[in-house]
């Protein structure tokens, strides 16, 4: 069969060999009222794709087809469908259903919804499998697609469907702009966009490194300040209860300096972790009396959200800093191992769909 029956992609089949993909052909979900076909033409590798697939976070429901910052064209719609046409080119992040009719996504958090289905890797409630961007095609529903501005190429636009938003909701829904002092943990594939926003939006941006070896790309990003927690002496007395709210976008929780970033917040101000390490952060009570700090979280960004975001990235010229690679089992191998190893500047797209699918 071919589509719109099946759909083709890589799949993860063991995660002993997790970079190891194999093309097959899998039945997609089944077609409903509120429901696009997206005929994909690039999409990001993500560091939660790394994460599933090699087991970090939990067994993975194998074979699995990772990829959830997807750019391509609506090849069909459903007769319930509003706002978009055959061949729009749009987007899909790292969610494609909720209810949409709980409290929770009544009040625009649809990302919190208690059913939400993530891009892969998860089972919508009627029991269909989903899965992601790594595959010919993608179905979602129409809340979970969003239209790409024109000025904002699909190759460099990619990444800002998981890892933008990601950065983007917790820094617009703690108040940044002008007159806010916020901080971003972690230089790559969350932190290089993070910084962006924060300049953006008007923030005075400080930017937290092991050591000082990112600090020139840091000041290309944006930042106004740099501090390296491993080599600047006494660095957390220097800037203590200077910043409003510091967003976390580390990938490991290994010698983290929990308590030398609480101390750096103002009364009351909150650290926001979006980068979700396999290890558990060290925590003490004790810690948050001192000013009374917050520590929380935050799962990418409602509808308005991504579209003021993509709105922004136009404006403003912004883009990710990406390499391409080409789909397929050697580019697949080599992104999904780069990516493992922190060794990529700072987020791969996947490129060459036309080619890889016929």
């Amino acid at each position: 069969m071919a589509y719109p029956d099946t759909f083709e992609g890589f799949a993860v089949t063991d995660t002993a060999k997790w970079s190891t993909t194999k093309k097959i052909e899998f039945t997609p979900k089944t077609f409903q009222e509120h429901d696009i076909d997206v005929k994909i033409h690039a999409c990001g590798i993500c560091g939660s794709d790394v994460h599933t697939v090699c087991g970090g976070w939990a067994k993975p429901d194998l074979p699995v087809i990772p990829g959830h910052e997807i750019v391509g064209e609506v090849v069909r719609v459903g007769p319930k469908v509003k706002g978009f046409e055959i061949g729009q080119r749009v987007g899909v992040g790292a969610q494609v259903w909720a209810c949409l009719e709980c409290d929770t996504c009544k009040d625009n958090n649809e990302t919190y919804c208690p059913q939400w289905v993530d891009t892969y890797n998860a089972t919508y409630p009627d029991g269909d499998k989903a899965w992601g961007g790594y595959s010919s095609h993608i179905r979602v529903h129409d809340h979970f697609v969003f239209p790409i501005p024109d000025e904002l190429p699909t190759n460099a636009v990619a990444p800002m469907l998981c890892a933008g938003i990601t950065t983007y909701s917790p820094l617009v829904r703690n108040g940044a702009g002008p007159g806010k002092k916020v901080g971003i943990i972690g230089i790559g594939g969350l932190g290089h966009f993070a910084i962006m926003w924060a300049r953006a939006l008007g923030c005075e941006v400080y930017t937290f490194s092991r050591t000082h070896s990112k600090e020139a790309d840091a000041k290309k990003l944006g930042t106004d300040h740099f501090i390296a927690t491993w080599e600047d002496k006494d660095w957390a007395k220097k800037i203590g209860r200077k910043l409003d709210f510091i967003i976390s976008c580390g990938n490991s929780a290994t010698n983290f300096d929990m308590d030398g970033y609480l101390s750096v917040l103002k009364v009351h101000g909150k650290l926001i972790s979006v980068g979700l390490p396999e290890e558990p952060f060290t925590l003490s009570a004790g810690s948050f009396i001192k000013n009374g700090c917050y520590l929380g979280s935050s799962h990418l960004g409602n509808r308005q959200e991504m579209l003021d975001m993509l709105k922004l990235a136009a404006d403003k010229g912004i883009s990710s800093w990406y390499e391409e690679l080409p789909i397929s089992e050697e580019g697949l191998k080599e992104g999904l191992e780069r990516c493992h190893n922190n060794d990529v500047k700072y987020r791969f797209t996947l490129t060459g769909y036309d080619k890889a699918f016929k």
